[in-house]
């Protein structure tokens, strides 16, 4: 599938569900579950190399790991490549290319120094990396105002500004990171129509039924399987410690 197909999945209110993979043996479950495409979560994946998220992970060990999930899943993946470790745009476009992705995330959170980007600063990233990669990328803006924000009404505003910003410098999909008001996310979506918007799946929030009614066109779960997974393994270790094996 190339980067052009992948787009035309990213439908407004018929979304893309994209449970997020850490390694080749997930990705393998991920598309032998029947979904159509593979997406990276960069806290699982970092966690998986033994690094912190937040661009803690050696690029090269990150992209590594990403073209071993291209390899193993057999459909098409889209990478989670944080806020581009540094990399000039030109590079970053041309490792993510060579992993295989046709799609990537690209953050306006810049890890390095723990603050986040202008809009001007990041609708030039994203513009540089439209150029150097053409359309061989789904570019995935995510919009990081909302992390940590107790009153989402009053950041909603710069996040419509970022995602009109970085729409236009040539996005193909806007991520408002962590919203969880289903009214805030919907008057973001209906602010750039007809533009695909991606959510998260958090538990308590809307359900997968509930964010396609608003209008969404993709749904990540982020960390979300791998902390599940990692929450499994830790009670299981705790009983085989104290003397029971539970399976």
């Amino acid at each position: 599938m190339t980067a052009e197909r992948l787009r035309a999945l990213h439908v407004p209110a018929d979304p893309l569900v994209l449970p997020n993979a850490w390694d080749a043996d997930t990705a393998r479950l991920v598309a032998a579950a029947g979904f159509p495409v593979v997406a990276t979560s960069s806290v699982a994946v970092a966690a998986a190399l033994g690094y912190p998220d937040g661009g803690k992970a050696p690029a090269g060990e990150m992209f590594a790991a990403a073209g071993r999930i291209v390899r193993a899943a057999e459909v098409p993946v889209t990478v989670d490549a944080e806020s581009g470790y540094g990399l000039p745009a030109a590079e970053l476009a041309g490792r993510l290319l060579d992993t295989g992705a046709v799609g990537c995330n690209i953050e306006d959170t810049d890890h390095g120094r723990g603050a986040i980007r202008s809009p001007g600063e990041q609708a030039e990233l994203i513009g540089s990396l439209r150029e150097h990669a053409g359309d061989g990328l789904v570019l995935n803006a995510r919009i990081d105002v909302f992390l940590g924000a107790e009153d989402e009404n009053a950041v909603l505003a710069d996040a419509i500004g970022r995602a009109r910003g970085y729409l236009a410098a040539g996005a193909d999909c806007v991520y408002p990171i962590h919203v969880r008001s289903p009214e805030v996310l919907a008057s973001f979506v209906g602010a750039v129509r007809p533009a695909p918007v991606n959510a998260t799946y958090l538990p308590g929030g809307p359900d997968l039924a509930e964010l396609g009614r608003l209008g969404v066109a993709r749904i990540s779960l982020g960390g979300g399987l791998w902390y599940a997974a990692r929450t499994w393994l830790e009670g299981t270790l705790a009983t085989i410690a104290k003397g029971t094996v539970p399976y």
